[in-house]
């Protein structure tokens, strides 16, 4: 206990010792000369030694001088230049500043929303706003391309929007929150549910099934020009459906497997085909649609079979004419409806549409378009597939062949069969010298 407190009177002796107050006086001079130790040959310094903190560094309440030299208890060292440096942390006489306490704030100048770099610099030193608030506004700077080769080369930065689903942020990160938090999970869902109600269906009930006996008559209820607008239609959508679904969800279930040096080529070659094909299907859709319209139009046997769900459940046949209202619904909701959609958005997206700018905010609106469409699509088709191969016996064959049995026609769709067996509508609308030899038309009884 004694010693110690001998030590800190000994401490307190030395700071208020001359030796320890000389540079108390900002005015007076080191006691040793700093500048002997510099070569004789070098010229003394005409600038003038480093600044000391201004005013507005010191804490507030602070009354100090901004010229005043450091504390008496401050280790003094001499630097090159004959100045003496002060601070723990000082290195070549470049001091440290508490990043926390540069004042005055950019909020607290007036004006300071519409300063420019220049001016935001001379009240926060490094404080670069200005520039990239001009970056992000949205506006074109300079570029020696031409517009119409390159709408947005002046632009870096997309401004700011709000897609839905997404935050208020700039557009490209927008649209990848909408595809990344929204279709990409909610529309593989919807695609998996859809894909599941039709196993269940198919497991509970099976395939739908001809009550009655074949009777060798055989009714035409497609043309080979129909059908074959059918086939490439169906070809063209199924590569679609197939590349879409692994450039969308593949990374969830391809490239775990595969890895990245495989599913990168197949995905790359996956999109090339998408959009040569695409245009291929905008074609097919077009021609399907002028060559089913005739027979699509709704009447009222349409809304019967709806209400009674068109005998899925009950097992029980609902009559119709040559396309029921479901086929119908495919028919307008899926290839028109949605069609137009899906192909409009696709044409703009391979650039093969000769209206609107190709700038990255319209082709990221014209994806988001083409991917609700081309899933709710693909949800309607799957189930017009299961109906057209193994969910229905005889329909596949009418589709490959053109022609159904006469029990069939009457039971699936008995008021197209009327019309034929009324002679309304020909059996064989196809003129071939050699199925004309068999008998199409049904008989009477």
């Amino acid at each position: 206990m004694i010693r110690s407190s001998f030590a800190t009177l000994l401490l307190g002796a030395a700071l208020l010792s001359p030796a320890g107050a000389q540079t108390a006086d900002p005015s007076a001079a080191p006691a040793t000369a700093p500048a002997a130790i510099a070569p004789a040959s070098t010229p003394a310094p005409t600038s003038a030694p480093l600044q000391a903190p201004t005013a507005r560094d010191a804490q507030p309440g602070s009354t100090a001088n901004p010229t005043a030299a450091p504390a008496a208890n401050m280790p003094t060292t001499a630097s090159p230049t004959g100045a003496p440096t002060t601070g723990a942390g000082s290195l070549g006489g470049i001091q440290s500043t508490n990043i926390f306490e540069v004042k005055p704030d950019a909020s607290a100048d007036p004006g300071y929303t519409e300063q420019n770099n220049a001016q935001r610099g001379r009240v926060q030193p490094g404080n670069n706003a200005p520039i990239w608030r001009e970056v992000n506004s949205g506006k074109p700077g300079y570029s020696s391309l031409p517009h119409s080769q390159a709408p947005e080369a002046g632009i870096l930065i997309q401004k700011f929007t709000q897609y839905p689903g997404s935050m208020f942020t700039t557009a490209g990160e927008a649209w990848r929150q909408t595809r990344n938090n929204w279709l990409i999970p909610y529309g593989g869902a919807l695609m998996l549910i859809v894909l599941v109600a039709i196993l269940l269906f198919y497991f509970a009930k099976g395939p739908i099934k001809v009550h009655g006996k074949p009777t060798g008559r055989l009714i035409e209820r497609f043309t080979y020009f129909e059908r074959a607008c059918h086939w490439v239609n169906a070809i063209a959508f199924c590569i679609l459906a197939i590349s879409g679904i692994v450039m969308a969800f593949g990374k969830f279930f391809a490239l775990p497997i595969m890895g990245g040096q495989i599913f990168g080529p197949i995905t790359w070659v996956l999109k090339t085909i998408h959009n040569f094909v695409g245009p291929a299907f905008v074609v097919s859709l077009i021609v399907m649609f002028f060559a089913f319209v005739r027979d699509n139009f709704p009447d009222k046997s349409d809304w019967i079979w709806i209400r009674k769900g068109g005998g899925l459940f009950t097992g029980q046949h609902v009559p119709a004419g040559r396309f029921n209202a479901g086929e119908k619904l495919v028919f307008w909701g899926g290839v028109l409806f949605l069609g137009v959609f899906v192909s409009l958005s696709g044409l703009f997206l391979d650039h093969l549409l000769p209206v609107g700018e190709y700038t990255r905010g319209n082709m990221q609106i014209a994806h988001l378009v083409h991917a609700v469409a081309t899933i709710l699509m693909m949800c309607m088709i799957m189930g017009h597939i299961y109906l057209g191969t193994f969910g229905m016996n005889g329909a596949y064959r009418a589709m490959k062949t053109g022609y159904v049995d006469e029990t069939w026609a009457r039971e699936h769709h008995e008021l197209w069969y009327d019309d034929i067996k009324a002679g309304k509508i020909p059996a064989q609308r196809t003129p071939d010298p050699s199925v004309a030899k068999t008998p199409t038309r049904p008989a009477r009884a």
